[in-house]
């Protein structure tokens, strides 16, 4: 089976894997204990701390741990609008975000503040411009993607971020999960005073995440307690997880050239296939070398066929894709992302994400292209039988 899955999750680097495992055996110890066994867990998650800081450019007290991706927007976008709120009631987004960060804002929009979700181009992008156009006296929170996770579409976050600068109320905000440790993203460089990771699409662990939280910037806890992290998030520290988040990201980040490389060719492969079969549409730019896609990402359509028909005639020839988000697979409706795109419901309803790291080969693109040949033709009409029944 080729797994290629990866915007979904991948599997755990077997590094990380050992190294999570000699923690769970030696460092048991609660990090707020006084005790010996508890400093020496503290210990961990401090340098776990300096590790992820140093990989991104920041201060080690600008990461905040979390339990993952969900978490990390769900804190940066309540907890900014919530603290910030004296100030103004007005947030904005765009309409391809993923639900960890829409849902959050419409559940804000039904609690009195005004939210713009800002559209995109052709191409899934928003423009700087549009955020500029949107901006009020009241705006106090931006929040834009920095990949998109169905399309691979990037969005202009260090042009946004600059843009912001001039406006020193407003707190910005960037879900980073999809290009954190894969294409240049730094939130000091970037402008960026919120942005989440998720390890697990770096080979490393669930169920844990981080926020970076520029200096200066306060959030309301959406978790209290014991008053972990700095008072923003309460809960015991997941010390072997959080070890494990940390040597996936520098990994993620040392090898971010070599990554970059090797996905964009195999990106150029998936592309040229799709483009030789008429019944595809492949969806965004075709090149990644423009800077508009991520190369990780290839998206494509077969209007008028279910997307899970897809996904199972190829899953039977040893492949394994997606539909849209992880998240909202199982959702039977045209993909909210694809239909901001301006796309019809016919091509909305039949997208498929094909997403790759290190660990794919180009043999296992070409494999990929074989199979998805094969598979587009045994569903063609003219495969079927007279009566037009399969």
């Amino acid at each position: 089976m080729i797994y290629m899955d990866n915007a979904a999750t991948t599997p755990m680097d077997e590094e990380v894997i050992e190294t999570m495992a000699e923690v769970m055996r030696r460092y048991y110890g609660n990090p707020s204990s006084l005790h010996r066994v508890g400093i020496d867990a503290e210990l961990l998650v401090r340098r776990a701390r300096e590790t992820i800081s140093e990989a991104l450019g920041c201060r080690p007290e600008e990461i905040r741990f979390t339990s993952g991706g969900t978490e990390s927007n769900n804190l940066a976008i309540r907890g900014a609008a919530l603290r910030y709120r004296s100030r103004g009631n007005h947030l904005i987004t765009t309409e391809i975000e993923h639900a960890s960060v829409y849902e959050p804002f419409r559940k804000l929009e039904s609690e009195g503040f005004k939210v713009t979700y800002l559209p995109v181009d052709a191409s899934g992008a928003v423009s700087a411009d549009a955020v500029r156009q949107a901006l009020t006296d009241e705006t106090i929170v931006v929040s834009v993607m920095h990949v998109n996770n169905e399309t691979g579409r990037i969005q202009p976050v260090g042009e946004i971020g600059a843009l912001l600068r001039e406006y020193p109320k407003v707190v910005f905000h960037v879900d980073a999960v999809q290009g954190i440790g894969k294409l240049p993203v730094n939130p000091v460089r970037d402008g960026i005073d919120l942005m989440t990771c998720s390890p697990h699409k770096l080979h490393g662990p669930k169920g844990t995440g981080f926020l970076y939280c520029r200096s200066g910037v306060e959030l309301e806890p959406l978790l209290l307690g014991g008053g972990q992290e700095r008072g923003l998030r309460s809960g015991t520290e997941n010390v072997p997880a959080l070890v494990g988040m940390a040597k996936s990201v520098r990994k993620a980040v040392e090898r971010q050239p070599q990554f970059m490389e090797h996905t964009t060719a195999i990106r150029e492969r998936i592309v040229s296939c799709i483009a030789g079969i008429e019944e595809l549409v492949l969806i965004g730019p075709k090149d990644a070398a423009t800077g508009k896609m991520a190369p990780h990402i290839v998206h494509f359509a077969y209007p008028g066929m279910k997307s899970e028909v897809i996904v199972h005639a190829l899953e039977q020839r040893g492949i394994c894709v997606s539909t849209r988000s992880a998240c909202s697979s199982g959702a039977d409706k045209p993909s909210r992302v694809l239909q901001a795109m301006g796309l019809p419901r016919p091509v909305a309803s039949s997208g498929i994400r094909i997403s790759y790291t290190l660990q794919q080969s180009l043999e296992d693109a070409d494999a990929l292209c074989a199979a998805l040949q094969d598979a587009v033709a045994s569903l063609k009409p003219s495969a079927a039988e007279p009566n037009g029944r399969r």
